[in-house]
């Protein structure tokens, strides 16, 4: 469950950064030949073979320094090697075998964790020879690659995948509905996972930023099971300075991977801010089923009108998410928690939908007598036949004449009219344009 993590770990310089972008297939890392430009751990996400996984960059290891800085980056390190299910040690060929490299394998091995040696900068087929010394790392198969040619990754990602587990390992119960709560600190994310699940399961404090990692907690209610996953709270990235609270981020993301139904959990009391917005766009991005719960409602001073307002404020706000459905309770005094499992089970049924081929695209038909095809220097949108083809979310693809007469606002409309004969309350649909062959 949730996609594999691989973290990319060296001595400094031997060029992580440039391998990083090359796998990532953007440039995310600052690159400079100078040690210890990268400073903080940065994440990505990799493919290959049209499979997926997170890639962590990390700090240059320097064994047994004392600067503060370079403490810092160690620690990074670790944590990122601590996250890790596949670590690549990269090192420099142009260098060879180094006393920092044999220090950072002896970490490594100490770990337990699969290890795959690239030795960098191999630019070309006759420097190959020069990757033998380091077998002498004791960390199995050396692989040449050339970060800045990009020349050997097809290999050194089958050895990586070759330590991934199966897929099917991966996979959880169908049964099983996956709720994460997602949320900058100190909304109320524990508070609420203790009101849901009856019980003081997590710990609750002032301090914002208590919950440092993901705890899932499986449980069952009115016969339905569950899995309820607290992530610690988000913040803005130049908010970030514990490194801890860095490595709760990643796996909040992730926890919103594995998930069928997203809460975003936002603070009645505080209002909606920049921060609230760009967490709930990961569980948008993701296409997860979404519920906002806005939580402390019970603090907020109201009048008969004060849910109308705030409703209306986050649909303003959160015109993404204009799908979602919108939940007012209180942790605190257990105010509506009734309310959310109901909820999450209809949209997690809503996440799974699927509709039949015929009656998606007589639904289509209609929906263009109604409203023609937009057209384009005489020649207009024609839509052959549509068909679902994915569920979580629920995905579409239009076959037509041409997709570049397929104008966004049109694009619109139909997804309108599915939802409007179709109950897809919390849940994204992906509509994709493709030509007939």
């Amino acid at each position: 469950m949730g996609l594999p993590v691989v973290a990319i770990v060296g001595r400094p310089n031997v060029g992580k950064s440039t391998i990083f972008n090359r796998l990532v297939g953007e440039r995310i890392a600052i690159v400079e030949d100078k040690p210890g430009i990268t400073r903080d751990r940065l994440y990505g996400k990799g493919e290959w073979l049209n499979r997926h996984f997170h890639l962590i960059d990390t700090g240059g290891i320097e064994i047994g320094e004392d600067d503060e800085i370079l403490t810092r980056i160690r620690h990074q390190a670790e944590l990122a090697i601590d996250e890790a299910d596949v670590i690549i040690l990269v090192a420099d060929s142009r260098s060879g075998v180094t006393d920092s490299d044999l220090e950072v394998a002896r970490m490594l091995k100490r770990t337990k964790k699969p290890i795959v040696l690239a030795v960098n900068k191999v630019d070309n087929p006759d420097m190959k020879a020069e990757i033998y010394d380091f077998y002498q790392l004791g960390v199995g198969d050396p692989y040449p690659v050339s970060g800045s040619h990009g020349l050997g990754f097809g290999d050194l990602l089958d050895a990586v995948f070759a330590h991934f587990p199966d897929r099917t390992d991966e996979d959880e119960a169908e049964d099983v509905i996956r709720v994460s709560l997602i949320g900058r600190p100190n909304v109320g994310k524990s508070s609420l996972t203790n009101a849901i699940l009856g019980e003081e399961r997590v710990i609750v404090s002032e301090v914002a930023g208590t919950t440092r990692d993901a705890i899932d907690t499986p449980f069952e209610w009115d016969g339905q099971r569950y899995v309820l996953v607290d992530t610690a709270g988000m913040r803005k990235r130049g908010k970030v300075y514990e490194t801890t609270e860095k490595y709760s981020v990643m796996r909040a993301l992730k926890a919103i991977e594995d998930s069928d139904v997203v809460l975003v959990v936002l603070n009645g009391e505080e209002g909606i801010i920049e921060q609230d917005k760009k967490i709930a766009g990961y569980a948008h991005e993701a296409g997860k089923g979404i519920i906002i719960v806005v939580n402390k409602w019970d603090a907020v001073e109201k009048d008969d009108k004060t849910m109308q307002r705030f409703t209306q404020l986050i649909r303003e706000e959160f015109k993404f998410l204009d799908y979602a459905p919108i939940l007012y309770v209180s942790a605190k005094t257990k105010q509506r928690v009734h309310t959310i499992l109901p909820k999450v089970n209809e949209v997690a049924e809503a996440h799974a939908m699927r509709i039949a081929t015929s009656t998606l695209n007589d639904l289509i038909t209609d929906a263009t007598i109604m409203t023609p095809p937009p057209s384009d220097k005489g020649k207009r949108l024609k839509i052959n036949y549509s068909t679902q083809v994915a569920v979580k979310p629920p995905t579409f693809v239009l076959f037509v004449n041409d997709p570049e007469l397929m104008h966004f606002s049109y694009e619109r409309y139909i997804e309108n009219k599915i939802r409007e004969a179709f109950v897809f309350e919390g849940t994204p649909i992906r509509i994709l344009t493709r030509k007939k062959t």
